[in-house]
Formats: C-alpha cells, structure tokens, sequence
C-alpha cells in the first residue's frame, strides 16, 4: 500500500536544527511537499528543548561538551546514540513515521533505525561529510579507527534503502566504497537560498579604519585551516600592510587556539574570531567583506568536499579566495582565485592582495558566482533529487522498477 501522508524523522548528530541550514532546507522542502517532518537534534546553550518551526517539528536531547580526544569522541557518540534512540521511540509512539533519515557524522545513526526498519520503516543515509578522510585529516593515518570507520560507513550505506550525497565525489565513495547500486544514490547538493540568504546593508565600522575586509563563516575545526589564514594576515602584516582587517566568524574546537594565535602574533588589530554569531550580525559581516576566503587545509577531504560557505560567499557576490580543490573549482568557477598549496601561506596572501587591489575584477567576479548560485547551485534546484530519492525509499519494488521515479543526477 502507498504511503498517503508520509511521515519523516530526521536525525542530525553533529549541529542543532535550524542552524544546520542543509537539514532545515530539506526538512522545510519535505514540509512543503506534504510530509509531516519531525527533526532530532542535539540541544546546544540557549536552545528549547522543543519548538515548531515553519510546521517542522524540532525535539533536542541533550549532548556532552564537544570532544578532543578519542575517548572524549566515543563517549560524545554513546551518548547521543542513546538520547537519539530514546528519542526515537518516543517520536514513534506519540507521532509515528515512515522514514529515518541519518545524517552524518558520524556514520553510527543506522543503529537507530535498525530495530524501526523491522517495522516496515525505510532508512535514507543523507551523506554530508566523508568520515574516514576526516579522520586522515585529523591524525594522518590509517590506523584501526580508520579501518572502524570505512566498516560504518559501509553499513551505513547497506543498511540504507537510498542515500542521498552532496556532489559526484561522494556518489562515486557510495559506489566504489559504500557498494550501493548508481540508482540507490541521489545527488542533493547543498545551495543556498537566495531569496533569504541575501546581501544587507554594509556596517563599515567594522572595518575600524582600515581600508579593507576579508571574510570568513564556518566551522573551526583543524581542517578548516583557519591557523593558515592567521599566517597569511602576518605575512601580510609583515610586508607592511596595515590596511586590512580580518574577521572570522564561526565556532568549533579550535577556536580557542586560533585566539591565542593571534594574541601570541600580535595580530589583535588585524584578525577578530567573533564566534558564532546571529544570522543577521553574520550577514553584515559577509556584506561589508571586500573579499571572503575559504583557506580550508589542503587535503583529501577537502578535495572531494563541497563547502556550503562558498556557495553563501557567491550568493552575496563576494570573490573568493581558496586552495586548489575539485570540488571547490566546481562550485566557484570563476568567482574564486586559487592558491597554490605547495607555497600555501605566500601564495594565499599574494591572491588576497591582488584581488583587493582591483575593484573591478571583484565586481566581475562576484557577478559570476552569483549568477551561478541563481541558475545552477541555488537550493530549489535540489528538492526534485531530494523528492525523488524520497519517493524511491518509500516506493514498493514494482514502483521503483517504474521510469516515473526519477533517479540520480
């Protein structure tokens, strides 16, 4: 029998709801297309333990301080799969659902869904970051947690009845790695939404006085290379430039380091780490910003990654500057000057410098990009995959034969 009024659960482990804007889009999408959408997600300072947003129904259970060692992660993980699991069942008793959807990291969620797939209920694997490249990101081996964690996201991907992944990267890693069939897999890149994510009135006192900004959103994590871009604003510093100022704006686990960097290079009156900020306060930031950066560390994860901070850099018509990187390249395009990764400091600076240098080529470059969020990267142009790979897990093995369900592009 087909589902008349399906019902969704998504669980995300590693942000709260709505601050993680790729799963309240898909969330708000399902919501728009008749799906009743109940999300589970940790509860981070200052957040409700329930709210209604937008007809999307939000639950947070509780979570431990974010790790830094690796008994601190495996601890971090049991307790949410706790809270998630008890959370689930209480979802199902009192709403019911049709669907899980897992969104990583980490790549454990399946064992929620386990006992809920006995009762009929299908598992969609949403593929958002690649968790053993990570992990060679982090510590640059390929020991028995390495191993660990290409076993989970296996099974992450058996035990799915389709997955849904950010780029091509991540489909062939579904393929090749995973073992799940080409028609299992949907690509739903992750875009913003112009019509909200969109420029607002420059505030040039955040400038204090200098000539130039540069800025960065995201996620501080030792991935990110935000100590790299401290070391091109010295090398910046050091030329004799002191026209430009700097400012980070996000959270993570390296956020404390990246302030005592800049105190430790005397820095402070070039580089401000704000930490996580309201939407409108970050906007500000973004649109004041002559240039943004994503100086993401050169590595295999980054490569194969797509940045969500980019597309919201295009969306605003900022030029970028950036690594060298497949997945960067084909989200910017254009709109991004590229660093060299073998003279990553220098070189970053030097592009940073000859960007600023010339406002017409930022006009230029900044239309591109948001030209190419309008037509091609804009969230609205990946809710046919993401329905459509909703439409194939609940489908029956007659209907999923059938070419009205449309398969991955």
């Amino acid at each position: 029998m087909p589902v008349t009024n399906p019902k969704v659960l998504i669980i995300v482990e590693n942000q709260s709801v709505p601050g993680d804007p790729r799963v309240f889009n898909e969330a708000a999408s399902l919501a728009e297309n008749g799906y009743e959408v109940t999300v589970l997600c940790p509860r981070r300072a200052n957040s409700s333990r329930s709210e209604m947003i937008e007809g999307i129904r939000i639950y947070r259970h509780p979570m431990p301080k974010e790790a830094r060692t690796t008994a601190g992660y495996l601890f971090e993980y049991a307790c949410a799969l706790f809270w998630e699991f008890v959370f689930a069942l209480w979802i199902y008793v009192r709403h019911g659902f049709h669907v899980i959807q897992g969104c990583n990291p980490p790549d454990n969620i399946f064992l929620v869904a386990l006992p809920f797939k006995l009762l009929g209920v299908k598992y969609v694997f949403d593929h958002h970051d690649a968790n053993p490249e990570l992990y060679l990101s982090k510590f640059g081996r390929k020991s028995f947690l390495y191993k660990v964690m290409i076993w989970l996201e296996r099974l992450s991907y058996r035990l799915s009845d389709v997955a849904m992944v950010t780029n091509a990267s991540y489909k062939d890693i579904a393929i090749n790695r995973g073992r799940k069939a080409a028609d299992d897999v949907f690509i739903v890149r992750n875009g913003p939404s112009p019509e909200t994510f969109k420029p607002v009135s420059p505030n040039l006192a955040l400038k204090r006085d200098k000539r130039f900004l540069v800025g960065y959103v995201g996620h501080m994590g030792s991935q990110d290379g935000l100590d790299i871009l401290v070391y091109v604003a010295e090398y910046i510093k050091n030329l004799g430039r002191q026209d430009i100022r700097f400012i980070c704006v996000g959270g993570g686990p390296e956020l404390p380091n990246l302030r005592k960097l800049v105190r430790d290079k005397g820095l402070e009156d070039m580089v401000d780490f704000t930490g996580r900020l309201p939407d409108r306060e970050m906007l500000e930031v973004l649109s004041t910003a002559d240039i943004c950066v994503n100086p993401d560390r050169p590595c295999e994860l980054n490569d194969i990654s797509t940045m969500i901070k980019i597309m919201e850099y295009m969306a605003l018509a900022k030029p970028i500057v950036q690594f060298e990187s497949k997945e960067g390249r084909f989200s910017a395009q254009a709109s991004s000057l590229y660093a060299d990764k073998a003279n990553p400091v220098a070189d970053f600076a030097h592009k940073i410098l000859w960007l600023l240098e010339r406002p017409d080529e930022r006009k230029r470059m900044g239309e591109i990009g948001r030209e190419r969020v309008e037509k091609e990267l804009a969230w609205k142009y990946s809710i046919k995959n993401l329905l459509a790979a909703y439409r194939a897990a609940l489908a029956s093995p007659q209907q999923r034969s059938s070419p009205e369900v449309v398969r991955s592009a």
